[in-house]
Parts: structure tokens; sequence; C-alpha cells
């Protein structure tokens, strides 16, 4: 992410874009299969690769305390712009490191953000992330599936996987959802969401 120039510059280019794109769904709409899950507030969360602030602004509503970590700085502003006073804590920071992030957090979330690591960075990244969870934590991670698209680094990564390196890493199965259809009517994608914790 923050070391791939094309992604980085694919998001830099369609900030504007993106806004109007991702905050015309809503975060109950796009995470309703995870809600249940989440612990009562006030409580600590990460959004890694939080795009334009829809979820960590959603769940600062929630009255939850929430740091969001974007590689993009043009994502970061319109987060900014599009989420004024929402009280979230914007910053910059990629996977697999996210340097300068300091846990617990108890939940840490990540939607539509892994399909972009390379198959070295990926137990890398989730065990920076167990790392980050206080005892009990939750990682939520949706994944978005079917071919990837030819103008940016993009993989589809089956559930599977996430778990596996999910348990490598310290974390037990929660729960697995296959959402299904695009909310945004794009009919070469689908979705599935991943739920682990931390002990």
């Amino acid at each position: 992410m923050e070391r791939t120039t094309g992604v980085q510059g694919y998001y830099a280019e369609s900030a504007e874009r993106l806004g109007r794109m991702y905050e015309s769904v809503s975060f109950e709409a796009v995470h309703g299969a995870l809600l249940d899950l989440l612990p009562e507030a006030p409580a600590r969360v990460l959004d890694v690769g939080a795009g334009t602030g829809r979820d960590a602004a959603a769940l600062a509503a929630r009255g939850y305390t929430v740091d969001a970590v974007e590689p993009v700085a043009e994502l970061r502003r319109v987060a900014e712009r599009l989420h004024p006073g929402s009280g979230v804590t914007w910053r910059a920071g990629a996977l697999p490191e996210i340097p300068g992030v300091r846990g617990p957090y108890d939940v840490v979330l990540l939607s539509a953000v892994w399909m972009h690591l390379r198959p070295e960075e990926r137990s890398v990244a989730m065990g920076r992330l167990a790392e980050l969870l206080a005892p009990g934590g939750l990682l939520l991670i949706t994944l978005r599936r079917g071919k990837p698209p030819a103008d940016r680094l993009m993989f589809d990564i089956p559930p599977e996987e996430v778990v596996r390196h999910g348990v490598e890493a310290g974390l037990r199965l929660l729960r697995t959802v296959a959402e299904g259809a695009d909310r945004l009517g794009r009919d070469t994608v689908h979705w599935h969401a991943v739920a682990l914790q931390l002990g």
C-alpha cells in the first residue's frame, strides 16, 4: 500500500470520486453481518485503511474512541472535510507494519484493505494486527472478492487464508459471512466478512 505507487496514485487521483461513492453506502449496510459483535461503547477502535472516513466517523458517533489510519493523504483530507468534529484521530500509516500506532484496541477494522497486501506481507500484517489487540479484542475484515481490476495492485484473497493467518497469529475464528453482491452494483465484485478474536 504505502510502498505501491500505483495503488496510492489511483486512490490519490480518485479521492473525490471515491468519497462520493463510499459515502453513498451506510456503515450499517456494509458491516451489518458483524455489528452484533461490537463491544459496548466506550471502547477503543482502530480503522486501518480508513479511506474517506465513513466507518471511522460512524463508530465515533456510536461512542467509540476511534483512530483512523490511511496512507493516502488525499483520502485523509477528504475524510477530514466530510466528517468534521467527528472526534476521530486521523493519521498516516499503512500495513503491514503500521508504524507508530500503539494498542491495545478493543476492535481493529479493515474494510476493503486486505486485498492490497502481497502474499509475503499478509502474515506480517496479521501478526502486527494481533499485537494491537487487547485481550478479547476483535479483528473485523471485509474482503473484496472477484477478479481484481487491472488498474491497481489487488488480489482475490479467500477467507480461509485470512483465518489461517489469524490462527497462526494467536486469534480464533468467530465468524465468516459470505455477504454476496456488491452494494455499489458492480457485477464482478462480491464480499466476505471475517471476524477473529484474540484469546
